[in-house]
């Protein structure tokens, strides 16, 4: 059977659709490297492909969303063809895919919330989105949360399955415990201790504002000497979260590092208090699992699916209210016995979400 992998919307694997890209073949096994091939643009010939040999078709097609959506609707069917793929996987379903399938077996990957990433999109492009999902094949949802609001839209269940992703443990790991005071990750050096949040300053829902102001009142109640960390690439929202930071009373105690590699996250965690997630619509969460297997305590959001992709091994809180994310953030500092449950249940939990079961049901999926 010859799979093929659309790269296409992924913007270079720095978004969760590229992301999940990289991890799959990563994680598949090298015998299956002749069956499965990636295609997209020729700048991302060497982005997808790990080091293994797996094949990389180039398609001519600008660089630009506009541009690849047009290829889908217009060349993706004759190029299908010519390839021979026995089926596709679309891993950026809410930024490219086909209405129709022709002569393949199209696999949509869900890894966000499709509804919410097609608000913002003209009706026209929304409108071929969800018929795109309506005829194609099969679809894997990362949550049962995101499977839910497909459903919502009108997408049948029955061809929607859940297969939650996987966390690389390769690189999020417990680390032995760390005495330094400057945790060095080039170019920079942070001050512990900290509290990190990580995530791309992209949207109000992700509730940055909300937490500068509950740090705000940690800090005021304990006069500790604790910092926060925003780790994630500039977004739409940016603007204001810069200048909430700025304009706060505790600014100097407020880092924003701009994007951060997956390769550098894993130390920035493990030298962390606590992980904070207060978004209020994330389909997916990775990054409280990557936490957890680092080792460090996570507080998140009670909302979306967080509940879900954390279990009974984290904190939840309604984080539309900054006080009550800084009564956590008290409760985490000062409970110890409270702490050391959290990092044990967490590493425990976070084990149970792997890459190679991800590709390995994902790969059976297909072919039955």
């Amino acid at each position: 059977m010859k799979i093929g992998i659309d790269t296409l919307g992924c913007n270079h694997a720095k978004s969760g659709f590229g992301a999940y890209i990289l991890y799959f073949t990563s994680n598949l096994s090298e015998e299956l490297n002749d069956e499965l091939e990636l295609f997209g643009t020729e700048v991302d010939r060497y982005t997808y492909t790990s080091g293994k040999e797996i094949v990389y078709e180039s398609v001519n097609v600008k660089d630009t969303l506009k541009a690849q959506r047009a290829w889908h609707k217009e060349k993706v069917h004759k190029f299908i063809k010519k390839r021979n793929y026995d089926a596709v996987i679309y891993p950026a379903v809410s930024k490219v895919l086909p209405q129709k399938f022709k002569n393949h077996t199209g696999i949509a990957i869900a890894n966000s919330i499709v509804s919410a990433d097609l608000q913002d999109e003209p009706k026209s492009v929304s409108k071929r989105i969800i018929k795109g999902l309506k005829n194609v094949q099969k679809i894997i949802a990362a949550s049962q949360f995101i499977k839910e609001d497909l459903e919502k839209i009108g997408i049948d269940g029955s061809k929607i399955t859940v297969i939650h992703n996987g966390i690389d443990h390769k690189l999020f790991f417990p680390e032995a415990e760390l005495l330094n005071e400057l945790v060095e990750i080039s170019p920079f050096a942070i001050k512990r201790p900290y509290f990190i949040y990580a995530s791309s300053l992209s949207s109000p829902t992700k509730h940055h504002i909300e937490l500068i102001k509950a740090f705000e009142l940690f800090k005021e109640k304990t006069g500790l000497p604790h910092r926060l960390v925003l780790a994630g690439n500039d977004g739409d929202y940016a603007e204001k979260i810069h200048k909430a930071a700025f304009e706060s009373k505790y600014a100097t105690d407020i880092f924003l590092t701009g994007f951060f590699p997956a390769e550098s996250i894993a130390k920035l965690y493990s030298g962390a208090e606590a992980c904070l997630f207060p978004s209020v619509n994330e389909g997916v969460g990775l990054p409280i699992l990557e936490a957890m297997a680092c080792g460090i305590p996570v507080i998140a959001s009670e909302k979306g699916a967080l509940k879900e992709m954390g279990g009974t091994s984290a904190m939840y809180c309604n984080t539309d209210l900054p006080e009550e994310i800084a009564e956590n953030l008290i409760k985490i500092v000062e409970d110890k016995n409270l702490r050391e449950k959290l990092v044990f249940d967490g590493i425990v939990w976070a084990g149970e979400f792997n890459w190679e079961n991800t590709v390995k049901n994902t790969l059976k999926l297909i072919t039955n």
